[in-house]
């Protein structure tokens, strides 16, 4: 599956966030699906507290879901998992592993991904092997609730200014502000909670995103 993709990113790389599924009361396996049927190549799960059994039975789900395609499954912070989960790479914070010490653990072959939040991070970022680079938040956002200080399109340009790697911009994006980010600089814009938009399939919203982002 995920051998056959490039190291180049979508434009849009959703996140599938456990706990926010939960509070919402949307099944891991549906979401993967309609995120497969509108078009996305790219898939993070993200699950901070699981249990790691827990963690590989929805990774399982989603990989089932994409299994045969060319999709690209990338597992938030547990790079132990990811050969295990079958996954195609993993992502990494500041205050997880290095991109080193992810890069021992999942290989050559899988990507690394590394967020970061201000210009001195995505200069180291640039001298280490990850694959990408995520920068933000670029806009409020509740998904985190400690999360760092908005660093705004400004933030994008300056990080393009200092790095030859992919951009991956994250934080308050929606299908109003998506197209200005891409300009900015960003390679691929990330979504989590905008994928749930009440009134809406995740199907239909991923498609507006994918035709704004074209």
């Amino acid at each position: 599956m995920d051998e056959l993709v490039s190291r180049q990113l979508p434009r849009l790389y959703p996140i599938v966030d456990e706990e926010l599924l939960r509070a919402r009361g949307v099944a891991v396996g549906r979401i993967a699906e309609e995120l497969k049927a509108a078009g996305a190549t790219l898939l993070q799960y993200r699950n901070k507290v699981g249990a790691h059994q827990a963690i590989l039975r929805d990774a399982a789900m989603i990989w089932e879901v994409f299994a045969g395609s060319e999709g690209r499954l990338i597992m938030n912070d547990r790079a132990d998992l990811v050969a295990r989960a079958g996954f195609g790479g993993v992502h990494v914070g500041q205050g997880d592993l290095s991109p080193e010490d992810a890069r021992r653990l999942v290989g050559a072959e899988r990507w690394v991904g590394v967020s970061t939040h201000n210009d001195e991070q995505v200069r180291s970022a640039n001298e280490t092997s990850a694959d990408y680079v995520a920068v933000g938040p670029l806009f409020a956002t509740g998904t985190k609730l400690d999360a760092e200080a908005v660093i705004g399109l400004e933030g994008v340009r300056q990080a393009r200014a200092l790095t030859t790697k992919p951009i991956v911009a994250i934080g308050g994006i929606t299908r109003a502000n998506a197209k200005s980010v891409i300009d900015a600089g960003a390679d691929s814009v990330a979504v989590i909670s905008a994928l749930l938009v009440e009134g809406e399939t995740v199907e239909k919203v991923v498609g507006d995103f994918l035709e704004i982002l074209r």
